[in-house]
């Protein structure tokens, strides 16, 4: 049941998402703004619709860092990304058979600027992300309610900002779904590397400043930061 609601909550995020992009390119009538709200809107929705079954990751760098810290099972992780790809791939497949894509009205994401200006936009919007999913999805002293309003709101967020110089895919699986349909690979190793290290650093961030009650010193000494972390599942 898991897997099955990644592979639909894949679907619908690259569908949504993706399908803004389409329609602003072919009929103008979205906007880029639009297009900010709708990937924060389908995040939310989808958050709250099967987060508390399969925990919403529909991401490979959120699975992997997840699973890096002790928040998830890594014998799931190949599961979790495998449904992911295949929800990417139907989605990215639908929007091409639905709507006369070419080459311009491309809705995968390609850097504008040079690569290395993406890759460090890329990574800094997926440190904020996982920074934050962390804060609202992982600490029992946090508002879970609000979970799905923060994530969203923090997509939206870094869209506006990454959006027309990166495409702000955060999100391996957002930008490698549309590449292999449309056969267009410019700069997807940047969007492969990106999410998953700033992902990985914005948990590492978050789960420094998580154990407050002692030292900094104390925490990154010597096998004693992984210790805390696995005191603190046990919870």
């Amino acid at each position: 049941m898991q897997v099955i609601a990644e592979v639909i909550g894949t679907y619908f995020l690259i569908f949504a998402g993706c399908g803004s992009v389409v329609v602003n390119k072919i009929y103008g009538s979205v906007t880029f703004p639009g297009i900010c709200v709708t990937w924060g809107l389908i995040v939310m929705v989808l958050v709250y619709s099967v987060g508390h079954i399969s925990g919403g990751h529909f991401n490979p760098a959120v699975t992997v860092a997840f699973a890096i810290f002790r928040r998830f099972p890594l014998k799931e992780v190949p599961l979790y990304i495998i449904a992911q790809f295949v929800g990417s791939i139907l989605a990215s497949g639908t929007l091409v058979l639905i709507f006369d894509v070419n080459e311009e009205s491309y809705f995968g994401t390609v850097p504008v600027g040079s690569n290395v200006q993406s890759l460090v936009l890329e990574i800094i919007i997926s440190f904020l992300l996982m920074f934050v999913i962390s804060g609202v999805a992982t600490d029992n002293r946090a508002i879970g309610e609000l979970a799905g309003l923060a994530v969203g709101m923090t997509i939206l967020l870094n869209v506006f900002v990454a959006g027309p110089v990166s495409g702000a895919s955060m999100n391996p699986m957002r930008s490698i779904g549309p590449a292999l349909v449309m056969h267009i690979y410019k700069g997807l190793w940047v969007y492969i590397a990106g999410p998953f290290i700033g992902t990985i650093l914005g948990g590492l961030a978050y789960n420094l400043i998580r154990f407050t009650d002692k030292p900094l010193r104390e925490l990154t000494r010597s096998g004693s930061f992984l210790k805390s972390m696995a005191r603190e599942n046990t919870t």
